[in-house]
């Protein structure tokens, strides 16, 4: 078995430029996607970097043909504040980008800029988006449906995406604030990175149609497509410990992705035919911006912003805690940890690229864990 082994940023990059430019992608549109999946693993989210370029990107343009390399961005609805595209099945990372960038430009004249995406595909990490605001001085905010995944409070079949519901916020800190995390207890990349790893996933998180917890990673992935398996949403199965509110959250976000411009929701959302036949998923997004500066002085809340993350984190502890965190914290810790390590790329991942590298004829690239 091959060991696990870190590569520097800058390789995996490039390699995924690259190897986005062989399959169709537009040269600028392959640096957005890479851009956005290589700060998922600079932030430690290795559920949503280069693990997912082969399955949810690759494989999708190439081996199951559902989703367009070159994406043709069209302006359905253009008013003073907002907007509705069509993503056409494009790439969901220049989607979001595009997306949020028009969101921005609107809240510098209005205040606030609100774009909604239908027929878009997967967008990689949802916190890009908001982070994207922070960095021009404003409050960022986007929501995405996905794969029919959570089960409503009191029910067992999957109808809900993951949803995440995310927020950025700017801060006198070396890093915003920013609450990236679906409204399921655990999501499907989560799962996906257990499943590289062999490992089972933690019990009470998924139930399958008799309302029983399940834990084999392999076959929950196999179950949630099959719609055999759930993800409960944050809170659990039952009122008792919460769980209506992580399903009331999730809603809103299908309803923010779908409603506003009429596209698809729930099962539609599937990726399969009736016949089961691989479809495009046809995902809705959501992505808004506030400027802050039409409310107050930037560097005001900042600092504001600031003394209210670090009381928190200066709160007293629960005996036995070494700190206590704020949302974005670990990830900007994870950054500087990685910075001169990279990522880290188990075996499942070293056979993926040497698969996809060895497919496309990208012979300039040779990894540290390959045989000499």
């Amino acid at each position: 078995m091959k060991k696990q082994v870190w590569i520097q940023f800058n390789q995996l990059e490039a390699f995924m430029v690259d190897v986005f430019l062989s399959i169709g992608v537009p040269e600028n549109d392959a640096q957005t996607c890479a851009d956005v999946l290589i700060n998922s693993d600079k932030r430690g989210i290795d559920s949503h970097g280069v693990g997912r370029l082969k399955p949810i990107y690759y494989d999708r343009i190439v081996r199951q043909k559902i989703q367009q390399p070159t994406t043709n961005l069209e302006i359905i609805r253009d008013k003073a504040a907002t907007a509705v595209v069509d993503g056409h099945h494009g790439m969901g990372m220049v989607v979001g980008k595009q997306c949020m960038e028009m969101a921005i430009e609107k809240a510098r004249t209005y205040g606030l800029g609100m774009v909604v995406a239908r027929n878009s595909t997967h967008y990689g990490f949802a916190a890009y988006y908001p982070m994207m605001a922070c960095n021009a001085g404003m409050i960022g905010l986007t929501g995405t449906n996905a794969r029919p995944s959570i089960a409503p409070t009191h029910g067992v079949e999957n109808m809900l995406g993951t949803n995440p519901l995310v927020f950025g916020m700017p801060t006198d800190e070396g890093f915003p604030f920013t609450n990236d995390y679906a409204t399921s207890i655990i999501q499907r990349g989560k799962i996906e990175q257990y499943e590289r790893e062999g490992i089972d996933c933690p019990a009470g998180l998924i139930i399958d149609r008799q309302g029983k917890t399940k834990t084999d990673s392999v076959q929950i992935l196999k179950d949630l497509v099959a719609g055999q398996a759930a993800l409960a949403p944050i809170g659990g199965i039952s009122e008792e410990t919460g769980g209506h509110k992580g399903y009331g959250f999730a809603t809103v976000v299908e309803l923010l992705s779908s409603a506003l411009q009429q596209g698809a929701f729930l099962k539609q959302l599937s990726g399969l035919t009736e016949e089961g036949e691989p479809r495009a998923y046809s995902l809705g997004h959501f992505f808004m911006a506030i400027d802050i500066d039409h409310f107050c002085d930037l560097e005001e809340f900042k600092k504001t912003s600031g003394e209210v993350l670090r009381a928190l984190r200066n709160s007293q502890k629960a005996p036995g805690a070494d700190r206590i965190y704020t949302c974005g914290e670990k990830e900007h810790l994870a950054g500087i940890d990685r910075e001169g390590k990279g990522a880290p790329i188990n075996e499942v991942l070293q056979n993926q690229l040497i698969q996809m590298r060895d497919e496309q004829g990208l012979t300039q690239y040779r990894f540290s864990f390959e045989a000499k």
